[in-house]
C-alpha cells in the first residue's frame, strides 16, 4: 500500500513533463523526435522514469489512464477518490481511467462510495472472473464464490462504471471443462458486463498449479478441447449485450469476437472453422498461431501466411503429436 501523497507525487511528475511536451507540439499536436531528445538530455536521472512515461503516453494519444498494476480499489474509498480527482485535475481531457479490481474487494465497497469514485472519473473496471464454477474457484484458491462474482459485477454496473470480465478457458482442466463453461456463462448472463475477455490458461513453472500438473493431479485441456469449451460458453450466453473479445496472443483464435447477441453466430462459426480442420491442419494452425502468423483460421487462406507457417512447421520438425510441446518451448516454460 502506498500513501496518497506518494501517488500524487508520481502523478505530478508525469503531469509536469506532459505539460512541457504539449508546449513543444505543433498545431497538429505532433512533437518532433529531436525536441524529445533535447528535452531528455536535461532530465535528472531520478526523474527519467516520469519523463519516459510522459513521452510514451503522449505518443499514444493521452486519452486513457490505467491505475496499474493490481487491485487499486483495495485502497480506502476516500483515498482512491482523492487520487482520481487529482488525476482529472491534472489531465482534464482524459476520456477513460481504468483499474483492476477483485470481486472480493468490490463486495466490501459501499454502493455510494463506488458511485462517487465512478463519477469522479474511474469509468472502467477490469475484474478477473476467471471462472464462475465454485469447484474451479475453490481448486485454484481464487478466494471468491460464484455469487460474490455476480454481486460484484452487478454493483459495478449499478455505479455507472464500465465492466470488463476476464474468463480463463481451460482453468478447470479436463475434469471441470464443461462445468467451467456452463457456470461461467450463467454468471455472465446475470451480470451482463460491457466486455467479456478471454485469457486462455497457461501454466508457468513456479506456481502451485504447475506442480499439480506435473504430478498428474491437474489434467490440462488440449487445445481442441479448449476450443470446444469456448464454443459451449458462447452457446450458453443468452439475453446479454456484452462485447466478446479474444484479444490476447495466448488465445488460439483471436478472431472469436463480436457484440452479443448479433455476433454469436459469427463467433461459433469461427470456432467451428478450427474444429472442422483435419488434425494435421489444426497442428499447422496451432504452430502458425504460436509464432504470430495467424489470428484466425481464415488467415490460412492467405498463401503467404500459409507458406510461412509451413516453413516454420518444417523447420521446427513439428508433427500433430509434438506441436504442443514445441509451442510450450517457444513460450519459454509456460504450458
Amino acid at each position: 500500500m502506498r500513501h496518497v501523497d506518494n501517488v500524487k507525487r508520481d502523478i505530478d511528475a508525469v503531469h509536469r513533463h506532459v505539460e512541457a511536451l504539449r508546449q513543444m507540439a505543433d498545431d497538429q499536436g505532433h512533437i518532433s523526435q529531436s525536441d524529445v531528445r533535447a528535452a531528455a538530455s536535461s532530465i535528472q536521472l531520478e526523474d527519467l522514469d516520469a519523463f519516459d512515461a510522459a513521452v510514451h503516453w503522449a505518443s499514444a494519444g493521452m486519452e486513457s489512464i490505467f491505475l496499474q498494476d493490481a487491485d487499486s480499489l483495495i485502497m480506502k474509498p476516500a483515498e482512491l477518490l482523492d487520487i482520481v480527482i487529482h488525476i482529472k485535475r491534472c489531465f482534464p481531457w482524459v476520456l477513460r481511467i481504468t483499474s483492476y479490481a477483485r470481486s472480493h474487494t468490490l463486495a466490501r465497497i459501499g454502493d455510494e462510495d463506488l458511485k462517487r469514485i465512478g463519477e469522479a472519473g474511474l469509468n472502467r473496471i477490469h475484474v478477473g472472473l476467471e471462472s464462475a464454477s465454485d469447484k474451479v474457484l475453490k481448486m485454484v484458491k481464487k478466494g471468491v464464490t460464484k455469487q460474490q462474482h455476480i454481486d460484484a459485477g452487478i454493483k459495478v454496473k449499478k455505479a455507472g462504471i464500465e465492466l470488463s470480465e476476464y474468463v480463463m478457458p481451460g482453468l478447470g482442466g479436463i475434469e471441470f471443462s464443461e462445468e467451467h463453461a456452463i457456470e461461467t456463462a450463467d454468471a455472465l448472463n446475470q451480470i451482463n458486463p460491457h466486455f467479456i475477455r478471454l485469457r486462455t490458461t497457461r501454466i508457468f513453472e513456479g506456481i502451485e498449479l504447475y506442480e499439480h500438473f506435473k504430478a498428474g493431479r491437474f489434467r490440462k485441456c488440449p487445445e481442441e478441447m479448449i476450443v470446444k469449451e469456448i464454443k459451449l460458453l458462447v452457446e450458453k450466453l443468452e439475453g446479454i449485450t456484452s462485447v466478446f473479445k479474444s484479444d490476447h496472443m495466448n488465445n488460439l483464435l483471436e478472431d472469436v469476437e463480436g457484440e452479443l447477441p448479433d455476433g454469436k453466430e459469427h463467433m461459433i462459426a469461427s470456432l467451428n472453422s478450427f474444429l472442422s480442420l483435419e488434425s494435421s491442419q489444426q497442428a499447422l494452425y496451432f504452430l502458425g498461431r504460436g509464432v504470430g502468423i495467424f489470428r484466425g483460421v481464415q488467415d490460412m487462406e492467405d498463401p503467404r501466411r500459409l507458406q510461412a507457417a509451413r516453413s516454420a512447421y518444417d523447420r521446427l520438425g513439428a508433427t500433430p503429436q509434438t506441436v504442443e510441446d514445441i509451442i510450450i518451448e517457444l513460450r519459454k516454460g509456460s504450458l
